[in-house]
């Protein structure tokens, strides 16, 4: 097992170190630099920016000198910024992200398990269709486009939640349920698929022999196998969650690292972009990394 896993998490190695040269590229490519302004910096200055920040340099050498500092834990300063590091602003707005997304895919793993499980218990009856239709409109209708339509409803026009911020409780529910909404539908549609496969299995049908009740067999029996399709798609769920808070939090002004890596990207600052794609590309392949340790609790089948 410990060889298996240390190979697993070295196999994440060359996918980052090819996430870290195109995010470089593409950010150096895009028109503008960190330092334009509407006001026309003379060149003098404009070189002196650049020399300190090595921004003079060919991008090969740039990037070399990035993997350094990288390696040793140092993302460098922010150029927009003021007296922060990257390492500063990521530890300022990462916990307002764990708090989003961990609310939101535990609201996803709890409603989407319950929604499938119903619906492969009434199979092709009117609530398996019912739920299912609306496990589709759900993944059909990205969090952007719902997450002003949530505000308008119960910010704007009932007045039951706050629009924006980030302030008592109430004001993580519309964030929350936004991002959780789509990752739902699939959690949903996963479950309820995994589900009934299960249910037709000989020792489900051996446990219904033997007179156990319903929901003996559902969760001491079913649940446990039914769980590893879903375990594999909280990978992509994660990513999802991710890239979706980066949208989300700059809708709700919630203060997290998604509005730092916008507000990064539209300044061109180089560094700040970087670290967030490094800290999140991270992230992802530790996350996958347990995900691959979990099959084989969950279903002793499942060879290394």
């Amino acid at each position: 097992m410990l060889s298996f896993a240390f190979r697993r998490f070295l196999s994440g190695i060359p996918t980052l170190l090819v996430l870290l040269a195109l995010s470089f590229a593409l950010i150096r490519v895009a028109p503008g630099g960190p330092f334009d302004t509407e006001k026309q910096v003379p060149p003098e200055i404009q070189e002196r920016l650049n020399a300190a920040y090595h921004l003079d340099e060919p991008l090969w050498m740039q990037f070399g000198r990035y993997l350094g500092n990288l390696m040793r834990g140092d993302f460098g300063p922010s150029f927009q910024y003021k007296d922060y590091t990257v390492t500063e602003l990521i530890g300022a707005g990462f916990p307002v992200s764990l708090q989003l997304g961990g609310l939101a895919m535990l609201l996803a793993l709890l409603a989407g398990i319950s929604i499938g499980t119903t619906a492969a218990l009434k199979q092709n009856s009117r609530t398996d269709h019912v739920v299912m239709g609306m496990a589709m409109t759900g993944i059909s209708i990205p969090n952007f486009v719902l997450a002003p339509l949530l505000v308008l409803l119960f910010a704007v026009t009932l007045r039951w939640l706050p629009a924006g911020g980030l302030g008592e409780w109430r004001s993580l529910v519309l964030p929350v349920i936004s991002l959780a909404l789509p990752q739902i539908a699939y959690v949903a549609r996963l479950t309820r698929g995994s589900m009934i496969e299960v249910l037709r299995s000989d020792f489900i049908r051996t446990a219904r022999a033997q007179g156990l009740p319903t929901l003996e067999i559902i969760v001491g029996h079913a649940l446990k196998p039914a769980l590893v399709p879903i375990v594999s798609y909280l990978g992509p769920a994660t990513a999802g969650i991710i890239t979706g808070s980066v949208v989300i939090e700059q809708i709700f002004g919630v203060p997290g690292l998604g509005r730092f890596f916008v507000q990064g990207a539209l300044n061109r600052d180089y560094t700040l972009v970087m670290g967030v794609v490094v800290f999140y590309g991270v992230l992802i392949i530790v996350f996958n990394f347990l995900v691959d340790l979990a099959y084989r609790w969950l279903d002793p089948r499942v060879q290394l």
